[in-house]
């Protein structure tokens, strides 16, 4: 775990703790396009969201709701994406399991571009 990025938040600069709890943080960095997303996170390395235990799940609940009435009130966004990545085939890159959360405008030109469009996109059809 000495090279995870998740494991270890001081491995990249930009990343900041922005509130936490005992089991879990919310981590975000500066954002360009999707601004105010972040992540959230076991302080425990677990690989994937099937390896946390029943006390990190209750704290990833509380920190969310915490998250997004720090979020409403700093951004006041008018929808989330909310999800976990599982695997590489899954779109997970960093092997610790994080939950992103991600604000969502009205304004985007994706705007009403969900989860569900990978789900429904016929160009994503398996052959």
């Amino acid at each position: 775990m000495n090279e995870c990025p998740l494991c270890h938040i001081d491995l990249d600069e930009e990343q900041k703790v922005t509130l936490e709890n005992e089991y879990c943080m919310f981590l975000q960095k500066p954002q360009e396009v999707l601004i105010g997303s972040g992540l959230i996170i076991p302080k425990r390395h677990c690989e994937t969201v099937f390896n946390i235990n029943a006390q990190e799940w209750k704290a990833t609940y509380e920190l969310l709701h915490e998250v997004k009435q720090f979020l409403d009130v700093k951004y006041k966004p008018d929808g989330y994406n909310i999800g976990w990545n599982v695997s590489e085939t899954g779109g997970q890159h960093i092997m610790h399991a994080h939950m992103h959360v991600i604000p969502r405008f009205n304004d985007e030109p994706l705007a009403g571009k969900g989860i569900r469009n990978a789900l429904k996109s016929k160009e994503n059809m398996r052959r």
